[in-house]
């Protein structure tokens, strides 16, 4: 593909051969080579000839190949002509990212930090397979999945105030809970609350570095050394099954309404069509799902240090910073053509990025911008990031992680759990895994670098770093 340099961080390809937008990449010239070295932007290609897609088939710098849509890919159609595709959503329903902050320093939590990872790993269950603290009826997963946080918040997990700081208020109306297939529900029962495997992750970190002292302030980051605690979770079997009974209704779908498919990967319906909306609809359940499934593994955080250091969460100043979501497909108002307009977007592995003043922001941000977190890999960093008015250009869209750049497969094959628990050991880390080869699936040399991941979107104006987050302690699924 052959792509132009049009501006700071931003390349384009233009449309050809069936394309009806260009294709638009986020990245600084150190990373192109990586997203030439598989599908990615042919991936993006195909994307930008589905009907009705707007402006341009984009990728963020973390992009890599995914399942028809690249993981970090971005596109918004048009309600009127445009479609919806599971293919950009993803397996991992809202896959997303929940950050806490603390009142505690570095110097607080070090002499107890295998204490704390111990029981961190102890009270979140992790891995494949794991079943959950939490035993719902068939009725209390109906009630969950359509009432989001609000549902372990009103049974005494969290607090209302929760609610506040997740995207959407973590709950995506119209849910409808008798289109779900028995597998699904079988699936989501007994995994609810649980972090799961591969690059999911609870994690307590520090803060190495504050940008932008304001904006930190504002989300309640206020010094170098102060203790954060992530949690990098999605929704489970009950999202990957979702996502895996619409994918044969949309490829009859497709057929059905004379959609030629450059990718079947990409099956499709238009956005008004009963097969895009009974998708939605399930979508809806899964991404209530996630929400709900950080919000118990974050309470049982909140109760762990409460355990280790003798008195309540709430004095150890353990609030929710923001919880995000990946693996989307929403309706928005954008500006198209110098118009606002509502348009369906899909975010798959690409994260929301509004900037001040947008009405979807939590009021206590909402004169600065959205929190934007962005986890790395174990051994490098995550970001707090805040969305910027340059995002407009992505449909109010960041990059949402470091992105792979080798598959489980060849990390496996190039790295060793047990030596990287004990490099990580060494640097004053403690580390919990269900086995070493989750170690070394994840490793950080199987992802690309966050730091430049994240001067890209910076210098293409659609978000910015706020702090940098470096791993204390790590567990991992």
């Amino acid at each position: 593909m052959d792509l132009k340099l049009i501006r700071n961080g931003v390349y384009e390809a233009p449309a050809v051969d069936g394309m009806r937008v260009p294709v638009r990449v986020y990245s600084t010239p150190q990373m192109l080579n990586k997203l030439h070295s598989d599908r990615t932007l042919w991936q993006a290609s195909n994307v930008a000839k589905l009907p009705g897609i707007l402006e341009a088939a984009q990728v963020m710098p973390d992009g890599h190949e995914g399942y028809g849509f690249p993981i970090g890919g971005v596109a918004a159609f048009s309600m009127e002509d445009g479609v919806i595709s599971p293919g950009g959503v993803g397996y991992d329903i809202n896959c997303g990212v929940r950050l806490l902050r603390t009142s505690l320093s570095e110097e607080d939590v070090k002499p107890r930090l295998k204490e704390i990872v111990n029981g961190l790993f102890q009270n979140i269950p992790c891995g494949v397979g794991t079943k959950g603290r939490v035993r719902l009826t068939e009725q209390e997963l109906e009630e969950a999945v359509t009432a989001g946080v609000q549902y372990p918040i009103e049974q005494g997990f969290g607090v209302p105030a929760d609610a506040e700081h997740c995207e959407e208020n973590g709950v995506f109306e119209g849910a409808d809970f008798s289109l779900l297939s028995d597998k699904a529900r079988k699936r989501g029962k007994p995994q609810f609350g649980t972090l799961g495997s591969g690059n999911h992750f609870a994690e307590v970190q520090k803060i190495d570095r504050i940008y932008d002292a304001e904006t930190a302030k504002a989300f309640g980051l206020t010094h170098e050394g102060q203790i954060t605690m992530m949690i990098h979770s999605g929704s489970r079997g009950f999202g990957h099954q979702v996502c895996d009974d619409n994918l044969r209704v949309m490829l009859q779908a497709a057929k059905k309404y004379g959609i030629s498919l450059p990718d079947p990967e990409l099956c499709c319906a238009p956005v008004s069509s009963p097969e895009a909306q009974n998708y939605l609809k399930q979508m809806r359940a899964a991404i209530n799902y996630a929400f709900c499934n950080r919000h118990y593994m974050a309470h049982w955080a909140r109760e762990t240090f409460a355990s280790v250091f003798k008195q309540s969460w709430e004095s150890l100043g353990m609030e929710l910073v923001y919880d995000v979501c990946h693996n989307i497909a929403k309706f928005e108002e954008h500006e198209v053509n110098g118009k606002m307009q509502e348009v369906c977007i899909h975010r798959k592995g690409a994260t929301r990025a509004f900037w001040k003043g947008r009405k979807e922001i939590p009021t206590a941000y909402r004169n600065v911008g959205q929190p934007v977190i962005i986890p790395g890999s174990m051994n490098t960093a995550s970001y707090v990031l805040v969305g910027l008015p340059g995002a407009k250009e992505s449909f109010g869209s960041s990059c949402h992680g470091a992105g792979r750049v080798m598959s489980r497969k060849q990390a496996l094959r190039s790295f060793r759990g047990e030596q990287l628990q004990k490099e990580m050991e060494e640097k004053g880390q403690a580390v919990r895994a269900t086995s070493w080869r989750s170690l070394a699936e994840e490793a950080g040399g199987a992802y690309k670098d966050v730091d430049e991941v994240v001067k890209a979107v910076h210098m293409a104006g659609i978000s910015k770093p706020v702090a940098r987050l470096v791993p204390l302690g790590v567990v991992k699924g």
